[in-house]
């Protein structure tokens, strides 16, 4: 293994620190300054030379800044000599910008990819992308990670013979079959459109929900609004309980508390991609750390081992290697 350097943004201190403690190797210091004219500054406070450097950011409230703030840590780090640079970016919020969709729309998704290479990122290390297309966006290479293995080994904990696995839309349909197959349970999926950032119309829902309990699994839950239309769907269809699994919990406003007020709904499920302010806790709300499955990225990464084979593995293999827990 090669020199680690890592350091950490100011988006989500805390699960660097918990990546760090799992790897066994310091949280190197960071100084960001603001000037009066609102421009920042940042300045990496342990040497970079010839070191393997993973800078930890995800692309969290308040996105923009946090972005700025990583671009400026990769342009620091490319300034003073660093072997190699990892984004690690738990959230990369600009993926759902993917597609044009309408006329004379930005790709934010693809600019933002192209700003990180361009500041000196050698690779980036994330997790859950919104789409898969977003990973052709980037000229340099993407390790990307899933949280199915944390969220099965949780819900594995449970009496699953009545259950199933709901996906809220057909785009998450394949990886809600992918968490169904690791829990040995049948799979059911709804047909969703999207009116606008906060709205969606479900029309169908496939597969048979009645009289059972139902996992709904999404990538990112923000402002709850599709979890809200699909539970109308479930109750609709005889659906006996409700538990909600994500990987994202973004949780705007007042969406935790608006989901926990559901008698239906019995937990929410996240894991630890982004902060979430002690505000948003609700009594429903468990959240799944990560820092083990990026710390066993990180580690392999930097001893040159292959990071696909977490993908692939087996959960039984996966939690061999401490990645699953």
């Amino acid at each position: 293994m090669s020199e680690l350097a890592i350091f950490s943004g100011s988006a989500h201190p805390e699960l660097s620190r918990q990546i760090c403690a799992h790897l066994g190797v310091p949280l190197q210091p960071t100084r960001l300054k603001r000037f009066s004219n609102d421009c920042l500054e940042v300045q990496l406070q342990a040497n970079c030379r010839e070191q393997d450097v993973f800078i930890i950011q995800p692309l969290s409230t308040p996105v923009q800044d946090n972005l700025m703030e990583l671009l400026l840590m990769l342009d620091a780090a490319r300034g003073a000599s660093a072997a190699r640079i990892t984004a690690v970016i738990p959230y990369f919020s600009y993926a759902r910008s993917d597609k044009k969709d309408a006329p004379r729309i930005s790709l934010g998704g693809r600019l933002v990819a192209d700003l990180l290479a361009t500041a000196g990122a050698s690779r980036v290390l994330t997790m859950a992308l919104h789409s898969p297309q977003v990973h052709g966006f980037f000229s340099v290479p993407v390790d990307q990670l899933h949280a199915l293995d944390e969220l099965a080994t949780h819900f594995g904990a449970y009496d699953l013979s009545n259950a199933v696995v709901v996906s809220p839309d057909l785009g998450n349909a394949k990886n809600a079959a992918a968490f169904a197959k690791r829990l040995g349970l049948p799979v059911a999926a709804a047909a969703k459109e999207r009116i606008d950032d906060t709205t969606v119309r479900i029309t169908t829902l496939i597969g048979e929900v009645r009289n059972r309990d139902v996992i709904v699994l999404d990538d990112e839950i923000a402002s709850g609004g599709s979890i809200l239309e699909l539970l109308q769907h479930l109750r609709a269809h005889g659906a006996r309980t409700v538990r909600v699994a994500t990987t994202h919990g973004i949780f705007a406003g007042n969406s935790t508390a608006r989901l926990a007020a559901e008698p239906d709904i019995l937990e929410i499920v996240c894991t630890s991609t982004v902060p979430i302010a002690a505000s948003k806790h609700v009594p429903k709300l468990t959240v799944l750390s990560v820092a083990p499955a990026f710390a066993e990225a990180i580690r392999r990464i930097n001893s040159g081992e292959s990071v696909s084979a977490l993908f692939y593995a087996e959960p039984e293999t996966l939690r061999a290697t401490g990645t699953a827990g």
